[in-house]
């Protein structure tokens, strides 16, 4: 009876380990994923933001310690000895010994701070501690946006490319065909076909240069993320949608608010005036309460020492006045202003370094879009251009070298096409982190 319950036990134990297992694995999103769902991901498990997490809890529990203060302290302690010399003194005509052999005590003391500038202090910075905390991990939650949208925009690229080189080269293999059978023919000389085997190795090394690349980008991507490796995934992406939203939202004016690393600043120098304040307050006194109790303990057998006991407990208060620090309280105090004054320069260097970027990040995604505009009226004339001379070949009207600069320039713009899209999404996420408009 006893080994089955015990089998049971195991199973249920089995069991629910591989049901809390299965839903963890469940969270992990796999098969395809959009750029949503990649950082949501990204969100919870980056290390970046794992990280600033586990620093915000080792503030918080630092700031708890420091107002531990003003809560009671309470200890015990305990001591013996053996007196090998007793104290000897002559009262009168007498020697007198004092003492006995053995001593011992225990005491328990109890402490409770009435005033102490150290815990006026932690107690005014422990709410901007917490904010600044808050704000760093909002400042990495941000960087993860930027840096997983860029890794996701970058595969996405290589994707794109990988089709232009592909439609590319399904192009050059017919026209290789064709131009081999033309010579075969009599038709042309080997120059035609020769030049098509040129064009179609140049496409495939290309293809193989952009198909190698994946795993290094998504293994990048992965990092970035804190995907599990043994996991794999694929993207997806709406082209269409992202390039009708170009142009959307390039005018909100700039503002200093929104910016996290501008609120950390002025956090820190929130905290810069508090310990301004704290330096000044070191004219003022420190009070606190105490209680002991001490059980004494005497005897001359050690065998007997802790048969009696001779209590000694008393309540009191502690008052300390600081008087004269030699000068140190007066430079701490201008050293402390001097910090303020400091916080004040670095406040207006960030404010000027927030709208350079902001104007840089404009401007490069202006151009951006303006270039990515010509560059698709450029390709959308390429592909005119090579479906006319393609046309004119079959016909015997135009040369095949004609034919294969047509297509080079065709494939070009294509790539360029796309290249120049990406940096637009790339220079708008720039120009969001600039705003401080990144949610």
């Amino acid at each position: 009876m006893f080994n089955k319950r015990l089998l049971l036990v195991g199973l249920s134990v089995l069991l629910m380990t591989e049901a809390v297992y299965s839903q963890e694995e469940s969270t992990v999103g796999q098969g395809v994923l959009t750029l949503d769902q990649v950082i949501e991901f990204a969100l919870v498990q980056s290390p970046i933001i794992r990280q600033a997490q586990i620093d915000e809890q080792i503030g918080d529990r630092d700031i708890r310690s420091n107002l531990a203060e003003w809560y009671p302290q309470i200890t015990a302690s305990a001591a013996g000895a053996y007196n090998i010399k007793l104290q000897q003194q002559i009262i009168g005509e007498q020697l007198i010994t004092f003492g006995q052999d053995y001593n011992s005590n225990v005491l328990l003391q109890a402490d409770q701070t009435l005033f102490n500038r150290d815990q006026l202090f932690a107690t005014k910075t422990s709410k901007y501690y917490r904010q600044q905390l808050q704000q760093v991990i909002e400042n990495a939650r941000i960087n993860t946006v930027v840096d997983v949208s860029k890794a996701f925009y970058s595969i996405l690229l290589s994707e794109e490319q990988l089709k232009i080189l592909d439609q590319n080269l399904s192009r050059l293999e017919k026209q290789y065909k064709d131009a081999y059978s033309r010579f075969e023919a009599g038709l042309v000389d080997k120059t035609d076909y020769q030049r098509a085997s040129i064009a179609l190795t140049n496409v495939r090394s290309d293809r193989n240069r952009v198909a190698n690349s994946f795993d290094a980008k998504y293994d990048y991507l992965k990092q970035l993320m804190g995907y599990p490796d043994s996991l794999d995934f694929v993207i997806e992406f709406d082209v269409q949608g992202a390039a009708g939203k170009i142009g959307e939202n390039t005018a909100e004016p700039l503002m200093m608010e929104n910016r996290v690393e501008y609120r950390l600043m002025q956090t820190q120098q929130t905290l810069n005036e508090i310990q301004r304040s704290y330096e000044k307050w070191n004219y003022l006194p420190e009070m606190s309460a105490y209680y002991r109790y001490n059980w004494n303990y005497f005897n001359n057998t050690f065998s007997e020492l802790y048969r009696a006991a001779f209590p000694v407990s008393s309540v009191g208060i502690n008052l300390a006045i600081p008087i004269f620090q030699g000068g140190k309280r007066v430079h701490r105090v201008k050293a402390a202003e001097l910090q303020v004054d400091r916080g004040k320069i670095e406040i207006e260097n960030l404010s000027n370094q927030i709208k350079t970027e902001y104007s840089i990040a404009l401007a490069d995604y202006n151009s951006s879009v303006y270039e990515w505009q010509l560059i698709r009226e450029n390709m959308e004339m390429a592909e005119d251009v090579y479906d006319i001379i393609k046309l004119q070949y079959d016909e015997g009207i135009k040369a095949y070298v004609e034919l294969v600069v047509a297509e080079t320039d065709l494939q070009t713009a294509q790539i360029n096409h796309i290249n120049a899209f990406y940096q637009v999404l790339e220079d708008k996420l720039d120009l969001e982190r600039a705003l401080g408009t990144i949610k």
